[in-house]
């Protein structure tokens, strides 16, 4: 029984009729000729959720994403260092003295897998100061997708790669030169590191194009498209900023023919609670001027890890 057969034949109610639902909602903008918006919180890379990206990015299923900073990151650290990577299936268990030999031993954990300091967030900061720096010297800026995507197509990176490059889907994105907008890129460990050499005078805060920059980059896409679904996958910035988008645009440009966004899915498992914007339900967002009456409006509360891969697998036609 292929993915789509089982799911159509066991996902009948609650989060599963809902999950359903939104795969065919999604499908049926992507028929319509209309974008999709996916957003990334949480660490959706380091789950490797590239693998089910990758095909979903390549099959012009996806148009733009939002993502944070580590998301950007994490996808290149797997696919430069992944052997290296330390899985901690009883990561519950763990006592403050085990967390510290961890922080000793290099690796910081995420969940139930350690990222390793030195053959992950190292490897790739040698390779990132290099372009960095090279384009301060000529005068140039880009935004921090764009100089991850310089190095991936560079070829530099080729030697380190552990996993089939099909699995990441950085390396299809910038293949594809995927529009991508990275709100608070700072808080990430790249973003650190930037902050780092700026701090210490080594590199010029402008090098690395801005917040507000990547609003405007946003706001200039959305105005080029018809209608443009929201696929959001967790809570935090990384949704939050994109779907701002259509009130400035119409609100505070005062371009009063904006569409709002034609579509909305969340996949979250934040309980609704006063002033949760993560777990706030669709219809709050119209009050903000984000969707509409009538927009197709749907809520998974699951565990996007599980539930992602099952609605792009459904998409995929898997």
């Amino acid at each position: 029984m292929s993915v789509s057969a089982f799911v159509e034949n066991h996902y009948k109610h609650f989060n599963a009729a809902a999950l359903v639902d939104a795969a065919k909602g999604y499908i049926a903008q992507i028929d319509q000729g209309n974008k999709m918006l996916v957003s990334l919180a949480g660490a959706m890379s380091t789950a490797e959720m590239g693998r089910i990206l990758t095909p979903m990015i390549a099959q012009n299923k996806i148009h733009i994403i939002s993502c944070t900073g580590a998301n950007l990151e994490e996808d290149v650290m797997n696919l430069v260092a992944h052997s290296h990577y330390e899985r901690i299936p009883n990561y519950r268990d763990l006592s403050p003295e085990q967390e510290r030999d961890l922080l000793d031993r290099g690796l910081n954990r995420v969940t139930d897998t350690c990222i390793p300091e030195e053959e992950a967030f190292r490897v790739l900061q040698k390779y990132m100061f290099k372009l960095w720096k090279s384009a301060e010297d000529r005068g140039e800026r880009y935004f921090p997708h764009e100089f991850l995507y310089q190095l991936l197509l560079s070829g530099d990176l080729d030697a380190h790669f552990q996993i089939p490059v099909e699995h990441s889907w950085m390396m299809t994105a910038a293949k594809n030169n995927l529009p991508m907008v990275v709100p608070g890129w700072e808080d990430s460990t790249m973003g650190n590191i930037f902050a780092s050499y700026v701090i210490k005078g080594e590199l010029k805060a402008s090098t690395v194009k801005s917040g507000i920059e990547y609003m405007a980059y946003l706001a200039d896409w959305y105005r080029q498209q018809d209608q443009v679904g929201f696929f959001q996958i967790g809570g935090g910035i990384a949704g939050d900023f994109p779907i701002c988008v259509v009130p400035m645009l119409y609100q505070d440009l005062e371009l009063e023919q904006t569409p709002f966004w034609s579509y909305f899915c969340q996949i979250s498992d934040s309980t609704t609670s006063y002033g949760s914007y993560s777990g706030a339900v669709p219809n709050e967002k119209i009050t903000w001027g984000k969707l509409d009456i009538d927009t197709p409006k749907f809520i998974i509360e699951s565990d996007a890890t599980i539930v992602a891969p099952l609605v792009f697998a459904y998409i995929l036609g898997y």
